[in-house]
């Protein structure tokens, strides 16, 4: 392994990962806004009960499926720079397109097709971190990463809020449908797909991470013949499908908490109205960007990728439970909302480190698009399974299915080879059951 005790620039944190934050911060705005639309006004006008609101929330992530693996294919092959820049003018025509629908079916198919345009950004994201980020960092680097969807719901609570109230909920999908249009501002200037191709990067900084990701391939080959993988195995493995049930419940847990949050807030009765809301809404993700990092670097530092991945699943279970209990007191139960933010996306850097020790390096891009579009059905299950049980039982039931879900998902982790927790390449190919080695991104 290189040497890496002398100081090494850091623009890949600078460029990389800003870029890719503001991109899917806005993108996040797009897909989640409807939780506030459903609150302020959206499901009345549009005569929608609350199933059919929970569908219109979680039908996004079946359109979501379309273009998870071309997205990741892209990343590999081509240019997943590109590739996104196309996406984000296709999301935003369908995020303000949404401000203008009259009936539930306009809605569902804008939803669908809003899901279609971001559906390949994900996958080509995490490609393009894994290209600029050795092994050691990459838990961190996801994180920050994923950090962008804890300041979405940050920004997304007072500024839902406060269009819905002083211009109605049409003109929140069309305000940042245009804002999304305007990111290429950011996008095209300052992502490189490689390190490579980038003109800003110093020869110090592009030899550390050029030499640090030669030696992780040359610690995997080490340990034995390298095996030609295909598609068929990928999808023959049982424990790729082990990573998209994990992934899959996480979703559940994070999407079904998220999406209903600001109804949860508004029938607990604080007395609040949507502005307040949308305010007291910001708490629980300050918090989760605490978790994130918290949990990330203890990840990094450990090596424990399974342990780490599962502690802040039952984390949102546990507080979860404690917010139910406790809601004949108000704000009692409000704080374990917050404290529930804590646990929200922490499992997502540790968990797409667990992804590369299972997929060789040639389809690694493809893999993840499979896990993130199978695993983000979650997003549709959890929101349309809360207001269904909403509807149908009461408020209590849909919240302690999120519960019941999230503990099946801390659980589900240590099914997976206890070979995945290795440090930074020094492990052997969990793929397969072990019967090829794996190359390290």
């Amino acid at each position: 392994m290189p040497n890496t005790q002398t100081k090494v620039p850091n623009g890949r944190w600078l460029h990389i990962i800003p870029a890719t934050i503001i991109v899917y911060i806005v993108a996040f705005l797009d897909r989640s806004n409807i939780s506030f639309a459903i609150a302020g006004g959206m499901s009345k006008e549009l005569g929608m009960a609350a199933s059919v609101s929970g569908l219109a929330a979680g039908i996004f992530f079946i359109g979501y499926l379309a273009l998870q693996i071309p997205g990741g294919h892209a990343a590999e092959s081509g240019s997943a720079k590109k590739f996104i820049a196309w996406t984000i003018v296709f999301w935003g025509l369908a995020a303000t397109l949404t401000g203008f629908v009259h009936s539930t079916w306009q809605l569902l198919t804008i939803r669908f097709l809003l899901g279609v345009a971001e559906g390949g950004v994900y996958p080509a994201i995490l490609t393009i971190i894994s290209y600029w980020f050795p092994e050691k960092e990459r838990a961190r680097a996801n994180a920050a990463f994923a950090m962008n969807i804890a300041i979405a719901n940050i920004i997304n609570g007072p500024l839902s809020g406060l269009l819905i109230q002083y211009a109605g909920w049409r003109n929140l999908f069309i305000v940042e449908g245009v804002i999304s249009i305007a990111l290429l501002a950011v996008w095209l200037p300052l992502i490189s797909n490689r390190p490579r191709e980038a003109k800003w990067i110093t020869k110090e900084e592009l030899d550390y991470i050029e030499s640090n990701l030669a030696a992780e391939q040359a610690a995997v080959k080490a340990l034995g013949e390298v095996k030609k993988v295909t598609m068929k195995e990928v999808f023959a493995s049982i424990n790729v499908w082990k990573l998209v049930l994990v992934y899959f419940l996480m979703q559940v847990g994070f999407y079904g908490f998220s999406l209903w949050l600001p109804t949860l807030l508004k029938n607990l009765n604080t007395g609040s109205g949507i502005g307040m809301i949308g305010f007291l809404s910001i708490f629980p993700y300050i918090m989760c960007i605490i978790g994130q990092f918290i949990f990330a670097t203890l990840c990094d530092k450990t090596g424990n990728r399974r342990l780490y991945t599962s502690l802040p699943i039952l984390g949102l279970a546990v507080f979860l439970s404690l917010a139910i209990l406790t809601r004949s007191n108000v704000w009692v139960s409000y704080a374990f909302m917050v404290l529930v933010g804590t646990f929200l996306q922490a499992p997502s850097g540790p968990f797409w480190t667990l992804a590369p020790s299972l997929l060789p390096a040639e389809i690694a891009g493809t893999g993840r698009g499979l896990i993130n579009a199978l695993g983000n059905l979650g997003g549709f299950v959890g929101p349309y399974m809360v207001g269904f049980l909403v509807q149908y039982v009461n408020q209590d039931a849909g919240s302690w299915s999120l519960v019941l879900f999230s503990v099946a998902g801390a659980l589900m982790v240590f099914t997976l080879p206890a070979t995945v927790n290795g440090t930074h390449g020094q492990k052997k190919s969990a793929f397969l059951d072990r019967r090829s080695v794996q190359q390290n991104h």
